[in-house]
């Protein structure tokens, strides 16, 4: 198979990405393939095939996608995912499975669409990036073995203690949402991951990305937030408010930040521009 490489997060999801190697050897001959040692050893790899190079394929969750996709926004080259992440958010959205027969069919296929992307302070985002509570739950679900269970578990315990953070809009439209919340999230597809709808009206190719606010509600609303949440039902309520922007721009009293599932540092004040059509995609 020419023209195609394959990159493999080895620490992702159960860290045994041993299968899909056997799998896509006997499948492929001689495929050209890359174990992740780094983001800067990926990035490497990626420069040094470019030329020769019409699909990168990532293999691993959303921060592994969104890695790759660094390197390929507005340019020619067309990602392509193999899921073996925690929650997988990215790939559910973009209709990628754990079949790599038809992963491959795709790749001869070569069906192509253009998609959007964002970026928070210059840092690339393709899936769900947010501050406050989540960014928090993630700081300390990468401190685990990661995996659903150990991020329901992780929410639960932070949930009790977190406080709500502040945020402040200077883009005055949206000035009349200062205030307190539990999280704000950007959401260019519709989901975090494990099928868990933050932004079930969002989309990844309307030049938009959905800001979502979640005021801290009370424990006795959880089972209502779960249930609307994985059943694409959550909606402008008491506690949720949604807007659709192109940019924006916003101070919050948080550092903490998660980009596509990943915790990084932003600092304030935060500017979220989305990036049209600006990512190849296999469909």
């Amino acid at each position: 198979m020419e023209n195609v490489v394959f990159i493999i997060n080895p620490f992702s999801a159960k860290k045994d990405y041993h299968p899909f190697l056997r799998a896509l050897k006997t499948k492929v001959k001689n495929p050209l393939y890359y174990i992740s040692e780094s983001i800067q050893g990926t990035f490497k790899f990626i420069d040094d095939h470019f030329a020769t190079t019409d699909i990168f394929v990532a293999v691993g969750g959303d921060g592994t996608i969104s890695t790759v996709a660094q390197k390929l926004i507005n340019t020619d080259k067309i990602l392509a995912i193999f899921p073996a992440g925690s929650g997988n958010g990215f790939s559910n959205e973009t209709k990628f499975s754990k079949n790599i027969d038809e992963l491959l069919d795709k790749i001869k296929a070569e069906d192509v669409k253009k998609i959007d992307t964002f970026t928070v302070n210059e840092r690339l985002s393709i899936n769900v990036s947010g501050t406050g509570f989540d960014g928090k739950v993630v700081k300390e679900f990468e401190k685990t073995d990661r995996g659903f269970k150990n991020y329901i578990k992780v929410s639960i315990k932070t949930f009790f203690n977190y406080k709500p953070v502040q945020i402040k809009f200077l883009t005055e439209n949206f000035q009349k949402y200062n205030g307190k919340y539990l999280m704000l999230n950007i959401a260019n597809t519709r989901q975090f991951g494990n099928n868990a709808y933050i932004a079930p009206k969002a989309s990844k190719s309307d030049g938009l990305v959905d800001l979502v606010l979640v005021k801290k509600f009370p424990l006795t609303y959880s089972p209502f937030f779960a249930f609307r949440m994985f059943t694409k039902r959550l909606r402008d309520d008491q506690y949720f408010i949604y807007f659709p922007v192109s940019e924006i721009e916003f101070e919050v009293d948080t550092k903490n930040w998660h980009l596509d599932g990943e915790f990084n540092k932003i600092e304030s004040p935060v500017k979220v521009k989305v990036l049209p059509k600006s990512l190849n995609i296999l469909q």
